[in-house]
């Protein structure tokens, strides 16, 4: 090999050396692509933590509602002064829902009467085995409205599905076919208004 040959391979292998070597000084990229590294897992944690705490916060408002609309069942006002019906009893729900919820089309209201209180678990599931409403022949879920008389037993259940944006690694809030249902129950006596 030449000398002039040997000579400028030596040069191109130093100029290939240091390169090399400033390329691997230079960080001004560094951050972009860090962040672009950590940016998807922490915004879906964020999105994943907000949506937890909204469901939360969903179920605290029904929880709300169904106690203060089941008052006026179990004063008996409901059967009494306003004589409410089923649909005029979600009406009285619905006014005291504001913002969170479809109250017309996505608020379930199911009112039973019983002998005695039931124990746990005795009633039944509004959601059946596909993940779907239980419906009737009506295309809605199966509700009751029995606000019973003085003294009698009564379970006041206020149901929706809420729905679910963000699946996070394969957990999610769903318990249910595209969403969670939030439930509330109040049961309670009425009182002897008669």
């Amino acid at each position: 090999m030449s000398a002039a040959i040997k000579g400028q391979s030596l040069r191109t292998g130093w100029r290939g050396a240091r390169i090399i070597r400033r390329f691997a000084r230079h960080e001004e990229g560094a951050t972009a692509v860090e962040f672009g590294l950590v940016a998807l897992p922490f915004f879906g944690l964020l999105f994943a933590i907000i949506e937890t705490a909204l469901v939360f916060f969903a179920s605290q408002v029904l929880e709300t509602v169904v106690a203060d609309s089941g008052r006026l069942i179990m004063t008996g006002q409901a059967q009494t002064t306003l004589a409410l019906t089923k649909e005029t009893f979600k009406t009285e729900v619905c006014s005291r829902i504001r913002g969170m919820f479809n109250c017309e089309a996505g608020v379930h209201v199911d009112v039973q009467k019983f002998a005695s209180f039931p124990p746990p678990g005795a009633l039944n599931n509004p959601v059946g085995p596909d993940g779907k409403f239980i419906v009737g022949p009506d295309g809605k879920p199966i509700t009751k409205y029995e606000p019973g008389d003085a003294s009698e037993i009564v379970v006041v259940r206020i149901f929706y599905k809420w729905p679910v944006f963000v699946p996070l690694m394969g957990l999610s809030l769903d318990n249910m076919s595209g969403g969670r249902l939030v439930m509330a129950t109040a049961a309670f006596r009425n009182e002897p208004f008669r």
